[in-house]
């Protein structure tokens, strides 16, 4: 029996943003659903992840808001957990019979309760029912979750009672027949300017993966045929994700695609991957921990995996949000691809829809282009749309539910369609098309991949070129990349279905291609000296980090 009956007694409130529509399936008169409900007295083992509200909000519009330095000791004071919110769910977990853990990251709002399936639905007074789906067992929930009236506003999530897949990979493998040219990461970036020899010893790149896995022999072996020292490459845990490695034609591929992409345009680089369960709590936990993490120090952070904003709670969006602000106030930059379904990413009905997490304003999200090269000077470049031959577009488009930032507030992004949204999707873009795409090497295959999951490795390893070259870190970069129209090559042909692209900022390709030393010069302190949300964010590695402060 519990001890006390505190919060047991008490009226239960809906947790806000928490409703989780009904899992989706398509049904066929050989294949049926298979939902089953779990059993009274069933301990299936549980863990979710809770946010708590921090000590004090961020800014919510990090552009234009001034710029202090904080130590990350000092980022855990001001934005850590709110003391009493987690003495508030410490209490109810020990009420309801729940282990609670802190995460180990000084400055996360994250804490992990565990009990049994039972315990769980108890607590948050929700029903999961088991699913299964092309062999794999997930728990789903429908509805919201209702949490005693007195940890409302304590509460800002709970992630993991549902683990359905919430993310796919942004990468695709080539038809070997549609192939017109493919490069190296190193010709990509010299037909887009990045500066020769350049090199990057002290950064460390972080990669988000939810699936999948790396050889060493198989990086070892690619960086040998590019004349480039291999890349020291960490594996790191996130809620028991693991480096798995398994076919070419599965994650393995996004995995291989980041690391070779990232590694080879910023040699001499550390690459850190930070290995996920494919749930929201996953994917999310995955971003905080690298965003947090005071032993690899990334100074940039790629993420190639997302999903179309409306298959996200509201909760779930909040909370990765909040995590990539933080890695703003802290001076990490996340890049982020937009999708490789042009302007409906992949939601039937033809809407405009955009991805997420690159729909969120606190990240570099990344667009796509079919590139053609002579010798090393670009020969055309427009935007990636191959939905003719069923091999994708760069996603694109107007958020239904960030609202426009002011740092794009003179781009000319359209409309949003809801009374919240506006920000526009992408930022910046790179080369994407298969046809045109990257020689990479996975499972001891070598294959082309493109997809706008090579830009973000291919942004983040020019963001770690900059760190190391002007010695401190780009951070939050968005702000002074709108000012640098100069840093870049303009998109003007080309269509990724709702949206076209044209003179200056589109739906399509954002501001454009990197003009790679240009991007470098503009994300200089000197740069951003005199703006806020400027570049400059303290010395890569270090433990200072320039904050933006109310």
């Amino acid at each position: 029996m519990p001890p006390t009956s505190r919060f047991v007694s008490q009226p239960r409130v809906v947790l806000p943003g928490s409703e989780k529509q009904p899992f989706r399936i398509s049904i066929t008169p050989l294949r049926a659903p298979h939902i089953s409900s779990f059993e009274a007295g069933d301990e299936d083992p549980v863990t979710v992840s809770v946010l708590v509200r921090p000590g004090r909000s961020l800014v919510p519009d990090i552009g234009s808001a001034g710029v202090v330095r904080l130590s990350r000791a000092e980022y855990a004071l001001q934005y850590g957990p709110d003391a009493a919110s987690i003495g508030m769910v410490e209490a109810f977990a020990r009420e309801f019979g729940l282990g609670f853990e802190r995460k180990p990251e000084e400055g996360r709002c994250t804490v992990a309760l565990s009990g049994t399936i039972a315990q769980m639905e108890t607590a948050f007074g929700v029903s999961l029912k088991r699913h299964r789906a092309e062999g794999v067992n997930f728990r789903v929930r429908e509805g919201a979750i209702f949490l005693p009236e007195e940890l409302s506003g304590h509460v800002l999530a709970v992630l993991g009672l549902d683990n359905r897949p919430q993310a796919k990979a942004h990468f695709v493998i080539a038809n070997p027949l549609a192939v017109s040219t493919s490069y190296t990461p190193v010709q990509v970036g010299q037909l887009y300017g990045f500066p020769v020899d350049a090199t990057a010893p002290g950064q460390t790149i972080g990669l988000i993966e939810l699936g999948g896995g790396f050889l060493q022999a198989d990086v070892d072996a690619y960086f040998a045929t590019l004349g480039l020292p291999s890349p020291l490459v960490t594996a790191v845990s996130v809620d028991g994700g693991q480096n798995a490695p398994s076919t070419p034609n599965g994650a393995d591929g996004e995995v291989m695609l980041d690391i070779e992409v990232s590694a080879a345009v910023a040699a001499g680089a550390k690459i850190a991957v930070y290995f996920a369960p494919n749930t929201d709590q996953g994917f999310i936990d995955a971003i905080s921990t690298a965003v947090h993490d005071s032993v690899n120090k990334p100074s940039v952070i790629s993420i190639s995996w997302g999903g179309p904003e409306s298959s996200w709670t509201m909760q779930a969006m909040t909370a990765l949000d909040a995590a990539c602000q933080a890695a703003a106030v802290l001076g990490v930059t996340i890049t982020a691809a937009c999708g490789d379904n042009g302007s409906s990413d992949g939601v039937a009905g033809g809407a405009s829809v955009v991805d997420f997490p690159s729909s969120s304003p606190h990240v570099l999200a990344c667009g796509g282009t079919r590139l053609t090269g002579s010798g090393s000077q670009i020969a055309s470049e427009v935007v990636w749309n191959e939905t003719v031959t069923g091999s994708g577009a760069t996603g694109g488009g107007v958020s239904a539910v960030f609202a426009l930032p002011t740092w794009q507030s003179g781009a000319g992004v359209p409309a949003s369609s809801t009374a919240t949204g506006g920000r526009g999707v992408p930022d910046v873009a790179g080369d994407a098309d298969p046809a045109t795409g990257y020689q990479v090497r996975v499972d001891g295959q070598t294959l082309v991949i493109g997809g706008t999951s090579a830009v973000a490795p291919l942004w983040a390893g020019l963001i770690a070129l900059a760190n190391e070259q002007n010695k401190v870190s780009a951070g939050f970069a968005n702000p002074v990349l709108y000012r640098s129209a100069g840093a870049f090559r303009d998109i003007t042909e080309g269509n990724n279905g709702a949206f076209h692209a044209g003179p200056g900022w589109d739906a399509c390709t954002g501001l454009g291609t990197p003009m790679g030393t240009a991007v470098i010069a503009a994300l200089a302190p000197a740069a951003g000296a005199s703006g806020a949300g400027a570049a400059g964010l303290g010395a890569a590695g270090s433990g200072g980090m320039d904050v933006y402060d109310e």
